[in-house]
């Protein structure tokens, strides 16, 4: 990333359906298990992002590189301890490699402690996935373990790595 280039992120929009079917029915998204059969699909579940930020269930944002849309990250909140939430992000293949994923994560963990005031944030990632570990480290996630067939992928369970941060002022 160069020193002008700018990540931002935004709530997402039903008008984003295209782009992320586009972004996440790329054959080499093999370690990301959304996968949307159609644009229509990922528009049923962009419509239901308002009632799940309303129930505290969900905070789903568009990732912007130099304002071009380029992917999604978002917090679903764990409905029995509703002070911790786990972390989920995909960028477009183009753009991998650019240290977006770490931006942006690094914006919705600021949203989540200063504004939600979470006590925890889990971020969970086949161990296969060397690019998001990486994304994990940086952003100054603890690796807490290894749970084991925790994610079905095309009819294949894998293990994940557990990564986690605390919200320290809390």
């Amino acid at each position: 990333m160069n020193k002008n280039d700018q990540v931002t992120i935004r709530e997402q929009k039903v008008s984003d359906a295209p782009r992320f079917f586009k972004i996440l029915s790329n054959p080499n998204f093999i370690h990301f298990s959304v996968k949307p059969k159609s644009v229509e699909d990922e528009i049923k579940f962009l419509e239901q992002n308002i009632q799940k930020k309303a129930n505290n269930q969900e905070y789903n944002f568009t990732i912007l590189f130099n304002n071009i849309l380029v992917g999604g990250i978002g917090l679903m909140i764990d409905q029995k301890r509703s002070y911790i939430a786990e972390v989920g992000y995909f960028i477009d293949e183009n753009y991998w490699g650019k240290s977006i994923a770490a931006s942006a994560l690094t914006l919705l963990q600021q949203f989540a402690f200063d504004k939600l005031l979470l006590k925890r944030i889990e971020l969970k990632m086949v161990t296969l996935n060397r690019s998001s570990e990486k994304v994990a480290v940086k952003c100054g996630y603890q690796k807490e373990g290894i749970a084991k067939q925790m994610l079905l992928i095309n009819d294949q369970y894998y293990d994940c790595y557990l990564y986690a941060t605390i919200n320290k002022n809390i």
